[in-house]
């Protein structure tokens, strides 16, 4: 682990952004986002909490293992540093919605999306909507969030489910040069996480959880 890091995150109270102006403990929580249009939003609902049990026991960070649920088009969304979406079907984002999450990237907020299986054909063109003026990058192999904490050689996320077969990819979108999403596709590191509801072996369950670390890490240190 690297120290600059560690550091870092022990200065975590003193970083947090805007959005965070609600919550008044030590301890902060991540949202995942309800949304309609009938996808399973509710999708492995451990992956968080392990994820997050697994990221205190290699990192001093002040969050809570429990994460609340949160319709997106709830102004609630501004009391979490990070939001977490994932599912496997169909979504549908109105206007009102749209704005909502956009006025919370852009005041430091942070998503994360992870397609499921059968998500990305849906829900991939909505967060290309979000900040039409910017690009879907794909992340270079040499992104802090390959290496801050754990390192991914190859420079690219976990391979938990084979999918379609294709290389693993995460996207990032940025504004104001701030990475606000994050996008993982054709890797689904949240099912390695819910290790207890997905029969995968020990080393891509470690991996989806390093994998998580390193991004916590960059979501809470990154500059805003």
């Amino acid at each position: 682990m690297r120290t600059l890091f560690l550091i870092t995150v022990f200065l975590f109270p003193f970083l947090v952004m805007p959005v965070l102006a609600a919550q008044d403990n030590e301890e902060f929580k991540i949202a995942r986002i309800q949304y309609r249009g009938g996808g399973d939003w509710y999708a492995s609902p451990t992956s968080l909490p392990n994820m997050i049990r697994f990221t205190k026991e290699h990192i001093p960070i002040p969050i809570k293992e429990a994460n609340d649920d949160v319709p997106l088009g709830s102004r609630d969304i501004f009391n979490y540093p990070m939001l977490y979406m994932t599912g496997h079907g169909n979504i549908t984002v109105n206007s009102a919605e749209m704005e909502n999450l956009r006025n919370y990237l852009e005041n430091g907020g942070f998503l994360y999306v992870d397609d499921d299986y059968g998500f990305d054909q849906y829900v991939r063109p909505i967060l290309k909507d979000i900040f039409p003026d910017e690009e879907f990058i794909e992340l270079p192999a040499d992104h802090p969030i390959y290496h801050n904490v754990f390192e991914f050689p190859e420079g690219r996320p976990p391979k938990v489910h084979e999918h379609d077969g294709k290389p693993p990819q995460a996207f990032g979108v940025y504004r104001n040069g701030r990475m606000v999403l994050l996008y993982t596709y054709e890797s689904n590191p949240a099912d390695g996480w819910a290790y207890d509801q997905h029969d995968n072996p020990e080393e891509i369950v470690q991996a989806s959880f390093r994998f998580g670390v390193n991004l916590l890490v960059y979501a809470f240190t990154s500059s805003r």
